[in-house]
């Protein structure tokens, strides 16, 4: 609850759904209040809210982003009441365009911090790279989230790796949420309802990571009539067709997206295939299909079934050489809700995860293959019970089995075929069970505290711990809250690369006896203010994290063909802290928001850089992002996105030196490094424009969305590296230049987005 409402001798229960009108779909997140007694609330992930109000007559009021106020009056006599309240979508539309869903007020009054929530229709009105709307990318403009490098869609929270965030679908575990090398994430924006990130303050439900969580959910379909919408763009397509099965009691919603590069790629290669000059260009596309199926069994039960499927392929192919890669993910999940009472409900899930890459390259009569999974079964179940009007708990418990395949590596010739063991096989169980309380002391002072078990078994050991949570919010007066948290996370599954970053070629790794749990330890406190009538919310955020027995590999480390991976490994710690500060305009024409990081991240291990800290290859002195929308009239729509980053930590040699054996062939030049990240990539920084202009179709709604991804052509850093100045008559090296290597200059796209 954001509110308590004054003490009474005895209070009822009102609780119910919010829903959109045309979907017939949970709205997220929405405010249900009662002004008159300074109550109020949200709804949680599944569209439901519980109030406790004494006897008399109430006006509820329930409000969301983009549609209509409702009201209902209600009379509470001597018992419980339901009241289900439907939202239609308003007709001045992003007349007040913000991207955050949360109003405000609600961020004011939330005991919880850190956290950011986006609404996978809103996000489609900021410009995407090559028309592909990305809600990852989205979360990068937010404080304390920063991108990896050039086109990464992988998250780095407040100094934590990508594999350090914990990406959930449905509740099922997503291990790579990437398309296009990172350059995409996996998630189709009309398919998904909403995204939730926390960044800090973690509720004791989830567990497993150091640095974040990302709750995404899926769209529910329409229980009234079939609707077809998709988009056509550039790069991609997408389609999604959802409608009632049984009306008002069954629905499905179907979704799938994919690009076609390959279609020009392959045209262009076949043209040129006599051309003895031209190089062939690889070929490359992804797909993704997401489904949900919803069944309301009667008013207390209600049985989902969801699943997403993800493919990535990238190939070259000619006479001498062929290459191929391929990853993905997939993911089933069936969840059950069910309603004791009022005040008393219950949600279980079951699910299957895999993620696997494969590959395979052949020089003339050689081949090579390599191939990494891991595989999961997984079981959670969560309760929410509202004791009264003070205290709301949750408690439930999870369990996965994971097994995974640790780099195999095949090798085929005309008259030889070896199977090599890079590592082992593992099997691995991973369980928790957690508590927590919503304790509203009065009108003024909140706390959220709560305690995770959680536990790990694989080869013979188990590790067991405790995860305490806290957080606080005291307000001031009615606009002005200070807020503080405390969060201590383990992580058992480790992704084990020495590039920092969160590709396909890595490997999942688990802990065993020799290879012990990463932990995180973050405290945070801040403050949020609202001023100019409501227009305007300022946040200001401090945080300080320190990680245990973090991971990396020696110098030289055999990454693949290994039979004892965890020989290669380093274990170290680190540290980062930084101030996040957040000024966002939430109504009138122009809309938008400033966001500034000041941060530092750090690692030290005993067999790197001298025993010496470290900064990370994502550690970013300073990050600002500038995001303004505005409506120009009832049909046009205006944004801008600007992005400005200290350039990322990186080693280069500061010197090398060359030696030549007795026989006087060619010298040698070897490299010497000083310490370890210490040089800095230039900085980043680019600016986005779009557009989005509704259509008047006769049937349904249309639009076409304008978008100039880095409008003035800045050639931003994706990586240094060195060439040899030659003398070709006397075929010597004479020195070397560094060359820069820049991804994307100015890319305008134009999709035409459609719905019916």
């Amino acid at each position: 609850m954001l509110f308590t409402a004054p003490a009474y001798a005895q209070t009822f229960n009102v609780s119910g759904y919010i829903k959109d009108a045309s979907e017939s779909g949970p709205l997220v997140g929405a405010t249900v209040a009662v002004h008159e007694q300074n109550s109020g609330t949200i709804t949680d992930a599944e569209g439901f809210y519980t109030l406790s109000l004494p006897p008399g007559k109430h006006t509820l009021e329930a409000s969301y982003l983009g549609y209509q106020n409702t009201s209902r009056t209600i009379t509470i006599t001597n018992t419980d009441k339901k009241v289900n309240l439907i939202l239609d979508a308003a007709t001045n539309e992003l007349t007040e365009v913000q991207v955050e869903a949360f109003s405000a007020r609600q961020k004011l009054n939330d005991t919880r911090m850190g956290v950011e929530f986006l609404a996978s229709r809103d996000a489609k009105l900021l410009p995407a790279l090559m028309g592909e709307v990305d809600l990852m990318k989205v979360l990068q403009l937010k404080p304390g989230v920063q991108s990896g490098t050039e086109g990464s869609s992988g998250l780095f929270v407040r100094g934590g790796s990508a594999d350090q965030n914990l990406v959930l679908l449905d509740n099922a575990l997503l291990y790579n949420p990437s398309h296009l090398l990172g350059f995409f994430s996996t998630f189709n924006s009309d398919a998904v309802k909403s995204v939730e990130l926390y960044k800090g303050g973690f509720p004791a439900e989830f567990g497993g990571r150091l640095s974040s969580v990302v709750d995404v959910r899926l769209q529910e379909g329409n229980y009234d009539e079939v609707k077809v919408s998709g988009g056509l763009g550039l790069i991609s397509s997408r389609l999604t067709v959802e409608g009632p099965v049984a009306k008002d009691k069954a629905s499905f919603i179907f979704s799938g997206r994919r690009t076609y590069l390959d279609v020009f790629t392959r045209m262009i290669n076949k043209m040129e295939a006599d051309n003895a000059d031209f190089n062939p260009i690889p070929d490359y596309y992804f797909y993704d299909l997401n489904g949900k199926l919803t069944y309301k069994i009667n008013k207390r039960d209600e049985l989902s079934v969801s699943s997403y499927y993800g493919h990535d392929s990238f190939g070259f192919n000619d006479e001498d050489f062929r290459f191929g890669f391929d990853w993905g993910n997939r993911i089933a999940n069936i969840s059950w809700q069910h309603k004791f009472n009022s005040h008393f409900y219950m949600r279980t899930s079951a699910n299957t995860t895999s993620y696997q890459y494969n590959i395979s390259n052949k020089i003339d009569s050689y081949s090579l293959g390599l191939s990494s999974s891991i595989r999961d079964v997984g079981f959670k179940t969560d309760f929410d019970l509202l004791l009264s009007k003070e205290h709301s708990l949750k408690f439930g418990a999870m369990a996965t089995r994971h097994a995974f395949s640790v780099g195999r590596v095949t090798y085929d010739s005309d008259d030889d075929t070896q199977d090599y063991g890079g590592g082992s096989n593992y099997k691995a169980t991973e369980f928790g069970t957690y508590i927590s309380d919503d304790y509203q002391v009065n009108a003024l002072l909140s706390f959220n505290y709560g305690m995770r078990f959680s536990g790990f078994n694989s080869s013979g050991k188990t590790y067991l711990a405790l995860e305490p949570r806290a957080s606080a919010k005291y307000s001031l007066n009615e606009n002005l809250s200070v807020k503080a948290s405390y969060a201590s996370m383990m992580q058992y599954l480790h992704l084990v690369s020495n590039s920092g970053a969160s590709m396909p070629t890595d490997i999942w790794f688990p802990s065993t006896k020799g290879t012990k749990p990463q932990r995180s330890q973050q405290t945070s406190a801040g403050v949020n203010y609202i001023f100019g009538h409501g227009k305007y919310l300022f946040s200001n955020e401090l945080y300080y994290k320190w990680m245990h027995r973090q991971i990396d590999f020696k110098d030289g480390a055999n990454l693949f063909i290994n039979d004892n991976l965890e020989n290669e490994f380093l274990f170290g710690k680190g540290e980062s802290y930084g101030n996040e500060i957040y000024l966002e305009k939430l109504k009138g024409r122009t809309t938008g928001w400033i966001g500034y990081t000041l941060s530092w991240a750090y690692r030290q291990f005993e067999g790197i850089n001298g025993g010496r800290r470290f900064p990370t290859s994502f550690d970013r002195r300073h990050d600002l992002s500038i995001v303004l929308l505005h409506k120009l009239n009832k049909r046009l729509h205006l944004t801008a996105a600007f992005v400005y980053g200290t350039g990322n930590a990186y080693s280069l040699p500061v010197a090398r030196f060359a030696f030549q054996d007795i026989e006087g062939d060619a010298a040698t030049i070897v490299p010497i490094y000083a310490d370890r990240n210490s040089f800095r990539l230039a900085s980043y920084h680019r600016l986005d424009l779009g557009a989005v202009l509704k259509l008047k179709p006769k049937h349904g709604e249309s639009d076409l969305t304008f978008s100039v991804y880095n409008v003035y052509n800045r050639r931003n850093p994706y990586f240094v590296y060195f060439e040899q100045v030659r003398n070709s008559d006397r075929d010597e090296t004479l020195g070397f230049r560094a060359k820069q290597v820049s991804l994307f200059p100015v890319v305008p796209s134009v999709t035409y987005n459609f719905k019916f």
